[in-house]
């Protein structure tokens, strides 16, 4: 008879867990910004790539904040619904 240890359980639970996707770095968030083009229409969010690039690291930051709660959260906040 085959007795699974407690190792062996953790081990399946592992595997039938749904691939984690790390939380986008500030970093990882940066860098495309900083590559913005300026003089270019807004996207959906209407929100033109000027006001990302003078605003630095404040804007910038709050932006990430924001993506990193929707992100964790799997939601949107009520302000954007």
């Amino acid at each position: 008879m085959n007795i699974r240890g407690v190792s062996d359980i953790r081990q399946t639970e592992i595997h039938a867990a749904e691939t984690l996707v790390p939380e986008l770095s500030v970093f990882e968030f940066k860098m495309p910004t900083e590559k913005l083009k300026r003089h270019k229409l807004p996207g959906i969010d209407q929100i033109p790539a000027e006001f990302v690039k003078s605003g630095a690291r404040t804007i910038r930051s709050e932006i990430h904040t924001l993506i990193s709660s929707v992100w964790n959260k799997e939601e949107l906040p009520e302000e954007c619904n």
